[in-house]
């Protein structure tokens, strides 16, 4: 049986990407074109990302997002 995918693992992938990184939010968030509240806010569970925006994100990070969700869901 395949790993799930939840929003708290997968939340806990973009920040450990971030911080393996050395990414601060605010780098991030400013990759995006957003305010950094935007980084901190779905980080922290308070904001959801839709999956447009987790697309965004990782390659904000630098990371391929198929190759980041692939590798999540095995």
């Amino acid at each position: 049986m395949r790993n799930k995918i939840n929003r708290e693992k997968l939340i806990s992938r973009l920040v450990k990407i971030r911080t393996e990184k050395g990414l601060t939010q605010s780098i991030v968030a400013k990759n995006l074109g957003r305010p950094q509240s935007f980084v901190s806010k779905y980080e922290s569970g308070e904001r959801n990302l839709d999956f447009i925006e987790v697309f965004e994100v990782l390659e904000s990070l630098g990371s391929d997002p198929i190759e980041v969700i692939t590798e999540m869901y095995r």
